[in-house]
């Protein structure tokens, strides 16, 4: 009897698991999509390991989320850190007292909200977000936090747009940035 091999596992990247849509929500535009990567138990596990690596061993009090695919990392990262998690809203989602910050996306202007006791001066805060084009929205996530005294120790991403300049923003203002994949291409 012949002995067969057994099958090598495919090993797969977090980037193997995002979809592109084209020309979504614009003609033009190529959408990295990664409720494909949230939607596979797998690459949603290798994504949170991956996110959570380059802080391993660093203290973190709380992981802050921007709206909305922030909010399902944030929450997974913050579960398997055993920490507190911290919503960034669109204006006039949050119930409770608020601080606000304006800043600029693509195509217009936005306000970003927190509620005023949600971070404690001192706290050391763990940025998450699914991407980095511009930066606008991590910028004012980070000013939101940082008028709470919040420190941040690390923004991390899932996949970076380089060409945007998010991650040079980012970086110049003097942020550590962490990103699992990047795509070229807006």
């Amino acid at each position: 009897m012949a002995r067969t091999s057994p099958q090598k596992a495919e090993t797969k990247s977090v980037r193997d698991y995002i979809r592109t849509i084209v020309d979504f929500p614009h003609e033009g535009i190529l959408f990295r999509d990664v409720t494909t990567l949230f939607a596979d138990p797998r690459g949603f596990r290798i994504c949170v390991d991956q996110m959570l690596d380059p802080y391993a061993g660093m203290q973190i009090d709380k992981v802050v989320g921007l709206e909305a695919r922030g909010f399902i990392l944030g929450g997974a990262i913050a579960h398997q850190l055993t920490l507190g998690f911290v919503p960034i809203r669109k204006k006039g989602k949050l119930p409770g007292a608020v601080i606000s910050q304006e800043y600029t996306l693509e195509y217009g202007e936005a306000v970003m909200e927190v509620h005023d006791d949600a971070i404690q001066p001192g706290e050391r805060v763990l940025l998450v977000d699914d991407l980095l084009a511009t930066g606008g929205t991590a910028e004012a996530g980070i000013k939101l936090i940082e008028r709470l005294g919040g420190v941040i120790v690390g923004c991390a991403f899932i996949v970076d747009l380089p060409e945007l300049g998010g991650r040079a923003l980012l970086e110049k203002l003097g942020y550590e940035v962490h990103a699992l994949c990047a795509f070229e291409g807006a």
